[in-house]
């Protein structure tokens, strides 16, 4: 496998297992945090600006590279460490990828933590032509008596049979990622979403000004805890 490989969403989430599947991650700290991300986790880690929009998008397909494969690894590293989803954000969000290789903690050659893909399988071999029937030799006739009756012109053309009629292909899964706007995580499970990627500073001040908010809210009993992380 290259560095500049793409990948599905599963193949995607399937990598990141692969990397995370060592002695050195000793996974999520509780039960509310999941060891491995799935699908719904990567397009939520995107909603809220922890990974990249896709790489890009073949037909109705998504695919992903290898930003996307150091970043899910080190949400998962500083969430084994019992960071909060708030501490990470304002850590990763548009990290370098020499920073993210550091806290994802992959070998200098990433491929090297991955699981090697068999070689494609080499096409069969095509079976030689069949030589040409031999033909059986002509019998002669007596011209003036015997004249041969081409078969053509007394044997009927089979009629051409309908071609059974199949169903068109299906369309590939539609990618989900948004495209321009960045949620922010908030307590009681709120989100708020915004145009564009906030920093740090910003994620601080958003913080504090939302807590009147958060208030109201949850007087209101209009809050839960179930997130998902």
């Amino acid at each position: 496998m290259v560095a500049d490989a793409l990948w599905t969403l599963d193949e995607l989430v399937q990598r990141v297992a692969d990397v995370l599947d060592g002695a050195e991650y000793p996974g999520a700290p509780n039960g509310r945090v999941r060891d491995v991300p799935d699908r719904r986790a990567v397009r939520w880690y995107a909603t809220i600006g922890l990974v990249d929009r896709p790489a890009s998008v073949q037909g109705r397909t998504a695919r992903y590279g290898m930003r996307h494969l150091l970043q899910l690894v080190a949400v998962k590293r500083r969430q084994a460490e019992g960071r909060t989803l708030a501490e990470i954000q304002a850590e990763l969000t548009g990290a370098t990828d020499a920073t993210l290789r550091r806290i994802a903690a992959l070998p200098a050659a990433p491929s090297a933590a991955l699981p090697k893909e068999a070689p494609p399988a080499a096409p069969p071999k095509e079976a030689p032509p069949a030589a040409p029937p031999k033909e059986a030799p002509a019998t002669r006739t007596r011209f003036w008596a015997d004249r041969p009756t081409p078969a053509a012109a007394t044997e009927p053309r089979p009629a051409m049979e309908p071609r059974a009629a199949t169903d068109p292909p299906q369309p590939p899964e539609l990618p989900e990622t948004p495209e321009t706007l960045t949620g922010v995580p908030l307590a009681g499970g709120a989100l708020l979403l915004v145009p564009g990627r906030p920093g740090p500073a910003d994620l601080t001040a958003i913080h504090a000004a939302a807590q009147p908010l958060l208030d109201l809210l949850a007087a209101r009993g209009l809050l839960n805890d179930r997130s998902p992380r």
